[in-house]
């Protein structure tokens, strides 16, 4: 799909603010209401927004630890690395699963309500996963920056 400068600036404003309604973007992108919405559902049906979500404070809900991971695996075995995807995929801690090329294999984000959480994960990822050779553990002391916003270039 060709994106115009419309188009862009749309997609920039609805990620930083889903619930914006379409009367007031059309204001800011100077479009009809009509002419957004039209745009916005052919972005959806494009795949080009892939969906709507309200962004939560972790905080409030207990998971006040973030946790990086590094996993090096054992073998990099097509029908293995599957199986731990499918594992990190299904944990809902994990937030980011990245398979990276470098010292490490895949590189995990997760939020955890404490130690204790994290331990009972890494036994059930990590340590009962016989693909896994080593892994290591960064936690967070501060989340200076996260976020989901694309840069929109012109």
């Amino acid at each position: 799909m060709s994106l115009d400068h419309f188009d862009l600036a749309l997609l920039d404003a609805v990620q930083r603010d889903a619930g914006i309604s379409q009367l007031d973007l059309g204001e800011k992108v100077n479009l009809s209401s009509a002419a957004v919405n039209r745009r916005l559902k052919k972005m959806a049906a494009e795949g080009v927004i892939q969906g709507t979500v309200a962004r939560i404070n972790a905080d409030a809900l207990g998971y006040t630890l973030t946790v990086i991971t590094e996993v090096e695996v054992e073998t990099e075995r097509l029908d293995l690395l599957d199986d731990m995807k499918r594992a990190f995929l299904a944990c809902p801690q994990v937030q980011q699963c990245y398979y990276v090329a470098g010292e490490c294999d895949f590189v995990l984000i997760m939020l955890v309500q404490n130690m204790e959480q994290y331990t009972n994960i890494t036994r059930e990822l990590f340590f009962e996963n016989n693909n896994v050779k080593k892994f290591k553990t960064l936690v967070s002391m501060s989340n200076v920056k996260t976020g989901t916003c694309i840069p929109i270039l012109d």
